[in-house]
């Protein structure tokens, strides 16, 4: 069973490993390189990262810089910035851009907490997923005779216990998130 245990505690890590990526790809009202990861800029007859083409920085809380390496590039990367739905306007200086972070109004600043919800939500089922499928196979176990129904009791108790403990990891991402985001 420990293997199958450390398979589930794997796969919920996992869950939580997602969770904290789209947390932070959500625009609060301080800058982070990660704003600009869902970003592809069109360069060399392909569609690529904005990382494998510049180096995205952040120098200031309200600003972020990204430093082009290729010259030619720099105005498909600017047009990548501003087409990308996110409200960024780009200030080109040679083959660097700033891009400043404007103040989040109160509106949208609700917008991204029940944004915020839906993905905790979306975590916490992906846990869940992952605890029923454990169960099915410790039931399954001691159907086929491999574990006593106690063992059976036991790890269904392990299971139920990590299940508990990583969405209480989910909840606590989402609250510190959550007062990121109303900081004004």
């Amino acid at each position: 069973m420990s293997g199958e245990y450390e398979d589930l505690k794997r796969r919920m890590d996992g869950a939580i490993a997602a969770f904290k990526h789209d947390l932070a790809s959500l625009r609060t009202g301080r800058a982070s390189s990660n704003l600009l990861d869902a970003i592809q800029v069109q360069a060399y007859g392909t569609s690529m990262p904005i990382n494998q083409v510049a180096n995205v920085s952040v120098p200031e809380p309200r600003m972020i810089s990204v430093s082009v390496w290729d010259k030619s590039m720099v105005s498909a990367v600017d047009r990548a910035i501003r087409e990308s739905n996110l409200g960024f306007n780009p200030i080109v200086d040679g083959t660097n851009l700033r891009i400043p972070l404007p103040e989040l109004n109160e509106q949208r600043r609700k917008e991204l907490v029940k944004i915020s919800h839906g993905y905790a939500e979306n975590a916490r089922v992906a846990v869940r997923h992952v605890r029923r499928d454990g169960m099915d196979f410790l039931k399954k176990a001691e159907k086929d005779g491999d574990i006593s129904e106690d063992d059976q009791r036991k790890r269904s108790d392990q299971v139920q216990k990590l299940t508990d403990e990583t969405i209480s990891t989910i909840d606590h991402l989402l609250s510190d998130k959550e007062a990121e985001i109303m900081q004004v």
